[in-house]
């Protein structure tokens, strides 16, 4: 059973919580978020807050009542404060660029690499540094997690693409006799 959806979840001043159906969309001072949530949970809004409750008690809806929680926490907080990814380029001659609506990067490889930058994302690049920011979340750990997976860091010598907070096992390597 879920503590944290026990709790009603208070909605902050300039923020706009609509049930069209299925999805809700949270509307506030940086954007829009939109997710579209089972039947299987009842989502009230009321007087400035939002209450969950499960229609039936199933280990399935049990589940889902805390994973909904945390969705919705996510997207009113999304809307207030952008969520932000940082990524570090480490490697001689390894750099990103932003150009138009892709980031371009030199990795090691015989070519460049594209990526297309998803709406709703931005993306800063600086020497030796990425930063993706938005308001949803989801979005934004995930393009992260996609940028990462171009060049993941090797552990003799760390080069690679690697998350700010992340911390590199390193291996010794070879000896010499």
């Amino acid at each position: 059973m879920s503590r944290l959806a026990k709790k009603p979840i208070l909605i902050p001043e300039k923020t706009e919580v609509l049930i069209q159906g299925g999805s809700i969309s949270v509307k506030g001072p940086l954007g829009e978020v939109t997710r579209v949530f089972r039947p299987s949970i009842e989502i009230i809004v009321d007087k400035g807050t939002i209450v969950l409750k499960p229609k039936r008690e199933t280990p399935e809806t049990q589940a889902l009542w805390g994973t909904y929680a945390s969705h919705l926490m996510n997207m009113i907080k999304g809307v207030n404060k952008v969520f932000e990814r940082k990524l570090l380029i480490e490697g001689i001659g390894f750099k990103a660029d932003v150009k138009g609506e892709e980031i371009v990067f030199a990795l090691g490889f015989s070519h460049p690499v594209k990526l297309k930058i998803p709406k709703g994302l931005k993306v800063v690049t600086e020497k030796g540094a990425i930063t993706v920011s938005g308001v949803d979340k989801e979005l934004v750990g995930q393009f992260a997690a996609v940028v990462r997976a171009q060049k993941k860091p090797e552990p003799y010598k760390g080069k690679g693409i690697r998350y700010s907070d992340e911390v590199i096992r390193r291996k010794q390597g070879k000896k010499t006799v």
